[in-house]
């Protein structure tokens, strides 16, 4: 009786055991899941902020020029602005136009 209630102690043990690994193994795999969707956000966060940060506003445009360009930077109206297009080996200019939705 001793060695049957000493089986199922064993038993009982060694199938906790594996029920708390495997239950370990999935809590780090969505974990791992998580962290990855996480950096990935950061990565896309920090590319969007260094966007904003950039196009902004022409004062922040001009303050990072005077801080990161050796030349200056020339304003441009945006009516001087043309788009080059070319198109089965033709070459059109075409104004560039701001539509508003």
């Amino acid at each position: 009786m001793k060695k049957f209630g000493l089986a199922a102690v064993i038993l009982f043990l060694v199938l906790s055991t594996a029920v708390i690994k495997n239950t370990t193994k999935q809590i780090e795999d969505e974990l791992f899941t998580v962290k990855e969707n996480i950096r990935v956000l950061k990565s896309e966060f920090e590319n969007i902020s260094l966007e904003y940060d950039y196009l902004s506003s022409a004062e922040k445009l001009l303050e990072y020029q005077s801080l990161y360009f050796e030349e200056e930077l020339i304003q441009k109206d945006i009516k001087d602005i043309k788009i080059f297009n070319i198109l089965n080996n033709t070459k059109k200019i075409k104004d560039f136009k701001i539509i508003k939705e």
